[in-house]
């Protein structure tokens, strides 16, 4: 029996117990399942094994049980946007080409999402949250200094790919999910004193920012430029920043083979690329799906030879995915399931913003100002990575954005103590605080 099946299995099956006490155990065992796929790298049983669906019925039995263990769900802009989207892909997927493919697909978002509207719920304090960061950031910091190694070691030769049979397979998809953690793990490091931390996570970044030029993947390096230029636009540290920038990026862009360099070439010359004009085909083909079907789009599933023949700008070309999450969510699910998923990320910068503004000038919650400050840069290099590929379903960004959620409801329970003034009860000699809050200090 492969030892890599034993240890996963273990570590699932050990872990239920933990989970039935404490429902946000669950939520980071789901996470780390579902992010990392561990059993994808062991090729025995655990390879196709339910752990998934056994650790979230585990997880919805333990947030049903123990009610001291979870708060009520907060109804903020992000999470209000988030109910809105996953009720228009039911509606989408009900008008639905192929309501029977796309009927598989919706429930899959729909596992995501319900995992991830939990977080708010359970994660109720600052460690909590930090756990979750954690577990994220290890599951694909994995396959960030693996594959950053790979890369140092073969010269950039081979591409770097993710794990099979995952959202990150591809290895552009594997590009942009490291590009989009590495802020997340530079939060990380701005929150810790542990000095072997820091520069453990600093190689992690490294690595990972290796590891996502060696996919050879464009449109990363499209979104390694735009979130470099951010963060170094938004950073207080910007001299230090741009000085490890102009160090490492000539070390790293040195070891990579000249067909590394005439892949990124086609960027400016698109035009005689093939790749790039399928890109563009596939998106046109998204947008005369939307012209003849507004409201509802296609559904799920649209990239099939019938689909590509009555709307495809060019039969020349194979059916394709939508490589794009923008014309994803448009050919899918209408105009205006582009707008719902576009206001969603819009409420999320808005409230990564709130955040910061609620915690300028405070250090007891410094935490969660680099954390909204991180997320800005992670969702830039989201929009921008993923308007080259179909990540809709992808289910880190929810995570992250659940997790901003959690520490907006962290930091406002803090404010409103803060706001409550503080009446001395002279009969008891102690103070006691009424029960007023501050209008201004709610979760929203």
């Amino acid at each position: 029996m492969p030892l890599r099946d034993i240890l996963v299995t273990a570590i699932v099956f050990g872990s239920l117990p933990f989970i039935l006490r404490r429902p946000h155990v669950g939520i980071l065992m789901w996470v780390w399942i579902s992010v990392m796929n561990p059993h994808r790298l062991a090729w025995g049983f655990a390879w196709d094994f339910q752990f998934a669906a056994l650790i979230a019925g585990v997880t919805l039995v333990s947030v049903v049980i123990n009610t001291r263990e979870r708060q009520p769900f907060p109804i903020t802009g992000v999470t209000f946007a988030l109910l809105m989207f996953a009720g228009w892909t039911l509606v989408t997927t009900w008008f639905a080409f192929y309501p029977g493919e796309a009927y598989a697909k919706w429930t899959g978002l729909m596992k995501t999402m319900l995992m991830a509207a939990l977080i708010p719920v359970v994660f109720r304090r600052h460690d909590h949250i930090r756990l979750l960061i954690w577990m994220i950031v290890i599951s694909l910091g994995y396959y960030g200094a693996k594959g950053g190694v790979w890369t140092l070691l073969v010269g950039g030769e081979n591409r770097v790919w993710g794990p099979p049979n995952t959202y990150i397979e591809d290895n552009n998809a594997l590009a942009v999910a490291l590009i989009m953690i590495i802020p997340i793990m530079r939060y990380l490091q701005l929150t810790t004193s542990r000095v072997y931390v820091k520069l453990g996570l600093a190689g992690m970044m490294v690595l990972s920012a290796v590891s996502a030029l060696g996919s050879h993947s464009r449109g990363a390096l499209i979104a390694i430029i735009a979130t470099s230029l951010y963060f170094c636009w938004k950073t207080k540290h910007r001299l230090q920043v741009l000085l490890v920038l102009m160090l490492a990026a000539p070390i790293a862009l040195s070891i990579l083979p000249e067909h590394w360099y005439s892949r990124m070439d086609t960027i400016t010359n698109y035009e005689q690329d093939s790749s790039a004009n399928m890109r563009f085909n596939s998106w046109g083909t998204m947008l005369n799906i939307a012209k003849d079907r507004p409201l509802v789009g296609g559904g799920f599933e649209v990239a099939t030879q019938e689909v590509y023949n009555k709307y495809s700008p060019d039969l020349s070309f194979p059916p394709q995915v939508a490589h794009s999450i923008y014309f994803q969510a448009l050919g899918e699910h209408g105009f205006v399931g582009l707008l719902l998923y576009l206001w969603l990320y819009f409420m999320a910068w808005r409230q990564a913003s709130a955040v910061m503004r609620l915690t300028r000038g405070r250090p007891d919650l410094a935490w969660a100002h680099d954390f909204g400050l991180m997320m800005h840069v992670t969702l830039v290099a989201f929009a921008t990575g993923g308007a080259f590929l179909s990540l809709i379903l992808y289910d880190v960004p929810y995570f992250l954005l659940m997790a901003l959620v959690a520490t907006r409801v962290v930091i406002s329970r803090e404010l409103r103590k803060d706001a409550q003034p503080t009446v001395h009860d002279a009969s008891h000699g102690v103070s006691a605080l009424p029960h007023a809050t501050s209008p201004t200090a709610r979760a929203g």
